[in-house]
This record gives C-alpha cells, structure tokens and sequence, in this order.
C-alpha cells in the first residue's frame, strides 16, 4: 500500500460503475424485471412485505442477463420463482446484507446460464421443504400481522390461480389495478368470523380476532352486507345460492373446511390455516410449471366411470350405510378411509362414492345424509380423527351428477408422509397397487416407508 492513486485502475473502476448504472437504470430491462412480479402474482405494491427482496432480485437479474446472457423469457421465468420464494418466506427481512452475500456466494464461479438458473432453482427447493409447506407454512399463517410475507403469498396464490373474490363472480386479478389508489379499496379482506360476533362469544384478543387465517377478500360492497353477522347466518345463504361447481371453487380457492361456519372458532383457525398452505403450495407449483395431477384427477366423472377400477380409481357404493342392512356401519367407514390411506401412500387417486363395484351409478340416497355439506363434513371429519389433520389438505372431496343422480367425487394426492389409519388400539397401513389396497404389517411397512417417504 504505498497510499498514492492508479488513475489508470482508477479510470477503468469507474468506467465499470458507469457501465452498471446505465444496465440498471435501463428502463426496459428494470420493466421486463416487473413483470416476473407479476408472473409471480405480486399485481400490486401494496402486496409487498419487502423492498429489499426486490433490489435483491433485481440484481439477481442483472447477473443472469448481463453475466450470463440468459433469454430473457427463460430469466423472467427463473426470477418470479425465487421472488415468490423469497417474498414468502420473508427470505430478506432479517439481516438482509448477510443472507444476500450467502446467497452470491453460491452463484460465484457459475460456468453459464443453464447453470445459474439451475443454482436459483436449487436454492428455491432446499427452502421450500416438503416440512415447510406441511409445518412451516401453517405455523407462519398463525399470526395477525398485516403486512405478513405468508397473508401477500396467500393473495398472490389467489391470483396465480385464477380465483374469484369469495361469493363473487370477479376475478381477484381484474379486481387489483396498480394504477387506481382510492379511499376505498375494490377488493376488502373481510372477517370471515366477524369481529362483533366474537366479541360476543368472549374473543377480544385482537391476536386471535385478526388472525390471517380469519380473512377472506370480498367485494367491499360485500363486506358492507355481511357486517357483524356470525357465519351461521349468512354464509350458508350464500353457500347455497351457488352452483355446484362454483361452491367447489371457492372452497378450494379460499381453503374452507366443510360447514366451515358451524366450527369452533379455533378448529376453524387450525384446519384453514392446513389448507391455506396447501393453496400457496398449488399456486407455486403451477407457478414453477410442475403442477401435474395424477392422471384420475385429470378425467371427468364420464371417463372415470368408463375406466373401470384401476390403480387410481376406485368406487364405493356408500360412505357409511350398509346395503344388506341398511344401518350405518364401521365397516363402510374402514373401507372408505382404506382408500384414500392406500392413495396417500401410493401416488394418489380418485374415490367416487355413490357407485357400484360393477360401475352403476347408486346415487348417495342411501346414506341419508341431510345436504351435501353435512356429507362431506362427515368424511372431513372422518379423515381427522382416524388419519390425522395433517392429510386434509391432500384430499379434495366434492360433489357431481351423473346418471340423474349424484355421486362424491374423492380427488387424493400422494401424500407428505405416510398415512397410518387408527382402527381401536391399532394402527395400520394400507397401499395401493393394481385396482386393490392392500394391507402391509411389520417390517414390509419399515421396508416401504424408506422408498416411499425417504
């Protein structure tokens, strides 16, 4: 160090300088860079927990287009994954500097662009763990935080996947315009649970009043109308005046329980926050374009019906009434909840109550359920108290018509871990080969668990 300046080293450091502002203040680079925000479905600056996580992933950008002279399509791609990822998980909140440098110093010595894409694919899968979406995730939505990172995932989910505000016929994309900022928003997030009928049940805790996992967005038109009533009163109104495939959607899109307004609160806080999750998880699938149902998932009642019982499909004349009897019997329950165990363990599949072995449509008379809803509450609950909570959000029961007669349709994904049914004082483990489930005890569980659930 002899103190005195290279003007030559110091000519070409700032000749760098110029070279990286004028990259990134380039209008159309830094606009081509937004737009992986909104592929990522952040529409909105509101939706933004941090600023920081987008100079970060601007930079991100830089490197891959300038470095590495990625396509920008490809990169724009790449960059609303990490965002997604990064905004969700609140990656840099907290000591933003060091996470930062941590995450560069992997992407050095990156030999070219199909690498680098590679490397921030890479760190997007060792974050988002399959313990993540199942414990992570939920534990996070457990908050009343407005500005929390998982509440704008959530909306950005909702927006990936094309949801409707609940009880609306508008799409939550059409409803958010960046460029509109009034004293009323288009959209309101409402108390599902509202605040004055809480109150009235004794919760004033405004932790647990303004629970993430108590709003849902609304028309505010709605949200004028629904006011202080307890859900008892104005959601099954609601519910009803749906069509069936519309009460489907906005179950699934705003992860209601069955009968959900019928719950104790605090259940109903637990198990949404389950399926919330398992939204976020769907749209960052769809997002990474590595969302693919099982192939059952994919074929309409006719088609289901037409392939006969297979590894994937499966028909159960009844959920819990006996036919020779007529009674309701444990059997029936079993043999329903053998299914599904043997789909979670497996790769997934599709149950249609309400139809014969041979394939005839029986209907769903029989079991002498009083709605639809108190149906699949049944089998919601079912599924909790004999193979745990934590596979309600792989199991997505609805109802369609066939044959002038209707029938439950069981959509099941292959499952996070491996599904034990409580069956007494026992617990056992069913699995799911050719068009039969089969039971598996001792070490050939122990042996199957380890290729399975590694």
């Amino acid at each position: 160090m002899t103190g005195e300046v290279d003007i030559t080293k110091r000519d070409a450091q700032f000749d760098l300088l110029t070279q990286a502002q004028a990259r990134s203040l380039n209008l159309s680079n830094w606009h081509h860079f937004l737009s992986a925000l909104n592929l990522a479905g952040y529409r909105h600056e509101g939706m933004i927990s941090s600023e920081t996580s987008i100079i970060y992933a601007y930079v991100l950008y830089l490197i891959g287009l300038v470095d590495h002279g990625i396509d920008k399509q490809e990169l724009r791609q790449a960059i609303a994954e990490f965002f997604f990822m990064a905004s969700l998980t609140g990656r840099y909140t907290s000591s933003p500097e060091t996470k930062f440098d941590f995450d560069l110093a992997q992407l050095r010595g990156i030999p070219d662009g199909k690498a680098y894409l590679a490397k921030l694919r890479e760190i997007c899968a060792t974050t988002l763990t399959s313990d993540y979406w199942s414990i992570s995730l939920p534990s996070d939505l457990a908050t009343s935080a407005s500005r929390s990172p998982s509440r704008f995932a959530y909306q950005a989910s909702l927006i990936l996947l094309g949801a409707r505000a609940l009880f609306s016929p508008l799409k939550i994309s059409d409803m958010i315009d960046p460029s509109v900022k009034g004293t009323k928003a288009t959209f309101e997030q409402h108390h599902l649970f509202p605040r004055g009928y809480l109150s009235k049940i004794g919760i004033t805790d405004l932790r647990q009043v303004n629970q993430i996992a108590n709003f849902a967005l609304v028309e505010w038109p709605d949200n004028g109308k629904i006011s202080d009533q307890p859900p008892s009163t104005y959601a099954p109104t609601w519910h009803a005046a749906l069509t069936p495939k519309d009460r489907t959607d906005m179950m699934r899109w705003h992860a209601l329980p069955a009968e959900w307004w019928n719950m104790e609160y605090q259940d109903f806080l637990r198990e949404r926050r389950s399926l919330m999750a398992k939204l976020v998880h769907d749209a960052y699938r769809k997002l990474c374009g590595d969302m693919e149902p099982e192939a059952a998932a994919k074929l309409s009642v006719q088609e289901l019906l037409a392939s006969g019982e297979t590894d994937t499909v499966e028909y159960k004349s009844t959920l819990r009434t006996n036919l020779h009897t007529g009674e309701v019997d444990e059997k029936m329950h079993l043999a329903v909840l053998k299914t599904l165990a043997g789909f979670l363990n497996a790769k997934g599949g599709t149950l249609m109550i309400g139809v014969a072995d041979d394939g005839k449509v029986v209907g769903l008379s029989a079991d002498g359920f009083a709605s639809e809803d108190k149906m699949a509450l049944h089998l919601v609950n079912l599924i909790r108290d004999r193979i745990g909570d934590l596979f309600l959000p792989y199991i997505h029961p609805h109802f369609d018509e066939q044959e002038g007669e209707r029938v439950m349709v069981v959509h099941c994904e292959a499952g996070p871990k491996a599904a034990f049914i409580k069956d007494g004082v026992a617990h056992r483990f069913f699995v799911r080969g050719a068009n039969a489930t089969a039971e598996l005890s001792g070490n050939a569980v122990t042996d199957y668990v380890k290729v399975r659930f590694p």
